[in-house]
């Protein structure tokens, strides 16, 4: 097994803190903004995975990247119709932007 990189710690337990969070949505949204939320969140712990075990690394960092722009439209999304407070908007937006760079990163010493 290849070691884990720093970002895929990050990024796990980012989701680990962020699902019981998107958790306690309303109940209409649950099955809509946070699915979509969590869905987002699990697609980019896998793309990382991805990326830690493939030569070709650069098309999968790019994709982890449009992810976490997905997120972070469906996290303000969520902020501006109150279904997270600001604190938690806060810690989000820091998560987010420290992996970003963590990928962004990455992705410049990725071989095509």
């Amino acid at each position: 097994m290849e070691k884990i990189t720093p970002i895929l710690e990050k990024h796990y337990k980012f989701t680990a803190w962020m699902i019981p969070k998107i958790s306690k949505f309303p109940r209409d949204q649950r099955f809509l903004l946070a699915d979509r939320i969590e869905n987002a969140l699990l697609d980019v712990l896998e793309l990382l995975i991805q990326a830690n075990f493939s030569q070709k690394k650069r098309d999968i960092l790019i994709k982890v990247n449009l992810k976490l722009d997905l997120l972070r439209f469906l996290m303000r999304l969520s902020r501006d119709l109150r279904y997270v407070n600001l604190a938690c908007y806060d810690f989000f937006c820091q998560r987010t932007t420290e992996i970003g760079r963590m990928a962004g990163g990455w992705l410049k010493f990725a071989v095509l």
